[in-house]
């Protein structure tokens, strides 16, 4: 059996693996909807989780081509209230 062990999560890859993804940049192109919401953030990788994703990624810089870098607080600032209100719903997030 084929797995991927950290020191808090094992993840077999025995089959696909579902990431969930989460933009919280203002220009996603995702079509998610959350921009810089939250709460609605959190909702919705909630609701990945618990329709199957293995892993969320929760993301807090832009990846589309030409996008300007975001320093490093603002990113975090996008990303750390998400990743605390998913905290202890055993997701295992990117």
């Amino acid at each position: 059996m084929l797995e991927l062990h950290c020191a808090r999560f094992q993840l077999s890859l025995e089959r696909p693996l579902i990431m969930g993804i989460v933009n919280l940049t203002p220009d996603s192109f995702s079509g998610d909807g959350t921009g810089t919401d939250v709460e609605r953030a959190i909702q919705l990788a909630r609701r990945q989780f618990e329709n199957g994703a293995d892993i969320l990624d929760i993301g807090g810089e832009s990846t589309r081509p030409n996008a300007e870098p975001v320093p490093l607080g603002v990113e975090l600032a996008r990303v750390l209230p998400v990743v605390e209100g998913l905290a202890g719903t055993g997701a295992v997030i990117s």
